[in-house]
């Protein structure tokens, strides 16, 4: 039987029930496995499997509020067909509530007994009925409950933000995390120039416009299909990533000639960018925990034409000192953390994270600055990033390494970012971006130096 995008979005959420974590491999996987969609469908699909994410604990309250039975008694099967069904009634416009309704009940004659596709179409034609009437948590005597469930996100980070940054301006960044990202380009000036490059997308059929911060900063809009599938994208011109993250590597100020150390490499984006800053005239090592990314990366390299960088698979939190006899004049921890910050871009992250996770992440971005601090020459500088908005996981650990480390000396950014983007640091001399004020990715970056 042909696949459709919904027959599709359920088989991916259902995986998730039992493993909450989606990679974009799968995904890929799912459409090569089904040549029958075309570009349409795979947005839809996208659409469906992140929506539900995105939108999850939202969609089973709803579901509460009109069920007779509580979740834990639904399967998870029928209850992912709900908050498809859902999520197209109350967040997709152009899919009328009645044909939501129907795929759910067709779903759900294949994988249900009678009763209980009696009971989806039963559920689902009284929201319909009653979609403006269902009561929330109420916002004064109970904000955390109030703002976990309409908004969906869990409870403990609602607390959270609330403790960290207070009541409004929580609001603000739970809702902004709700937002379908957009797609921010990095122009790869080692062949063309920001502006080149927008002429060129535009005669792709793409709208280009320049970011508000970065020199080689794209916004688009009008791309259909992926990135990876445009001509500008395969001849090298540019690279993928938001404009936080190219901010970060300013930050560093990379000159050519130096050593440079790119701790957590993963894919590259980062690492890439440093290299384009020196003209890839650097000795640039890039270390990551995975081979299958170091291979991605080696990839990328040949497609954007860069040479200089050289990488091996190691743990940036274990005896590097060890492994690497030599200092550099650069260091880059892009530190692997909770992700808060592009929430937006992974909402499965909503679900497959929990409290205890903090501690063990920032005592890991702990380890990692011990280990990069004996490799960093005397005035050499260390950035610590991170793409969160927790402060466990930023300025604590950042002052629990100055704590343990007298010879390692905090800069104040306001004094050493490029002047553009100052004003994305804050009184601390810590750079911070929230997706609800900057329009970008929640990042975080300290700047060290060693006495």
């Amino acid at each position: 039987m042909t696949k459709t995008p919904r027959n599709l979005a359920l088989t991916v959420l259902n995986g998730l029930s039992h493993k909450p974590f989606l990679s974009s491999t799968l995904l890929d996987d799912i459409f090569q496995q089904n040549p029958q969609l075309n570009e349409r469908d795979k947005a839809f699909f996208n659409h469906l499997v992140h929506g539900v994410l995105r939108w999850r604990l939202r969609l089973d309250w709803i579901i509460e509020q009109k069920s007779d039975f509580p979740l834990e008694k639904i399967s998870s099967t029928v209850l992912n067909i709900l908050r498809l069904a859902l999520y197209q009634i109350y967040f997709l416009d152009r899919v009328p509530q009645s044909a939501a309704v129907d795929e759910a009940v067709q779903e759900s004659k294949a994988h249900a007994p009678k009763h209980v596709v009696s009971f989806v179409n039963g559920i689902l034609r009284r929201i319909c009925r009653e979609k403006n009437e269902i009561p929330f948590p109420d916002q004064k005597t109970d904000p955390v409950h109030y703002l976990s469930t309409f908004y969906a996100y869990p409870s403990w980070l609602v607390e959270r933000y609330i403790e960290d940054w207070g009541m409004k301006f929580t609001e603000e960044l739970l809702s902004a995390g709700n937002r379908i990202p957009g797609l921010t380009l990095r122009t790869n000036r080692l062949r063309i120039d920001r502006q080149g490059l927008m002429e060129f997308l535009e005669k792709e059929g793409i709208q280009a416009y320049p970011t508000s911060h970065t020199p080689e900063g794209i916004q688009v809009e009008g791309l259909r299909g992926k990135p990876d599938e445009i001509a500008s994208f395969k001849q090298g011109l540019f690279q993928v990533q938001d404009e936080a993250a190219q901010i970060t590597s300013h930050l560093l100020a990379p000159q050519p000639g130096e050593a440079i150390l790119d701790l957590c490499a993963g894919l590259g984006g980062k690492t890439t960018h440093l290299a384009e800053l020196t003209q890839d005239k650097a000795l640039l090592l890039a270390l990551d925990i995975s081979h299958q990314r170091l291979v991605s990366l080696a990839r990328t390299c040949e497609r954007l034409g860069l040479q200089g960088i050289t990488s091996t698979v190691a743990d940036a939190s274990e005896s590097l000192s060890g492994l690497l006899h030599a200092e550099f004049d650069r260091i880059l921890l892009d530190a692997p953390c909770s992700g808060w910050g592009v929430v937006s871009r992974h909402p499965d992250g909503k679900w497959s994270r929990n409290n205890r996770d903090i501690d063990r992440l920032s005592q890991i971005q702990g380890r990692m600055l011990d280990e990069a601090v004996p490799l960093l020459r005397s005035g050499g500088r260390l950035l610590y990033v991170t793409c969160t908005l927790l402060k466990e996981e930023n300025e604590g650990v950042v002052n629990a390494a100055l704590e343990r480390h007298q010879d390692l000396l905090l800069l104040n950014l306001r004094d050493h970012a490029p002047e553009w983007c100052r004003d994305l640091v804050d009184e601390q001399g810590f750079f911070r971006t929230f997706p609800h004020i900057h329009n970008m990715d929640g990042f975080f970056a300290a700047l060290f130096t060693k006495e």
